[in-house]
């Protein structure tokens, strides 16, 4: 018996949730309907890459505050939260290059970020 991972169940289920308009696509013409999918699955991976970079950031914040950073805890964050998006509300679109790259990278000693056990 094949069983699905719950990893591609938990993508397609943000990008139901992410999708305009319903979950029915409304023509048969199969170029727009694989357009509509293919424009709904790169949006929810702009927003799980938001999210992450977002959850790096705040990892970051910890371990520079000296705290460390737990494995378990950050094993247990999700990139797809839904509470913070706002699908249907003030969409600006900036085209100016932002000043610096993201951080993407938790380039920080392994003992400050991630707790060793009881000290």
């Amino acid at each position: 018996m094949y069983r699905c991972s719950p990893r591609p169940e938990a993508f397609h289920g943000f990008a139901d949730w992410l999708m305009f308009g319903g979950e029915l696509i409304g023509h048969n013409d199969p170029d727009y309907q694989e357009k509509v999918i293919k424009f709904n699955e790169l949006l929810a991976n702009c927003v799980i890459y938001s999210t992450a970079c977002d959850i790096t950031d705040a990892a970051n914040a910890v371990a520079a505050e000296g705290e460390s950073v737990d494995v378990d805890d950050l094993a247990t964050i999700s990139p797809y939260i839904t509470h913070t998006v706002r699908r249907f509300g003030n969409w600006i679109l900036n085209l100016t290059p932002p000043a610096a790259a993201p951080s993407t990278r938790l380039d920080l000693e392994p003992t400050v970020l991630f707790a060793t056990g009881p000290t």
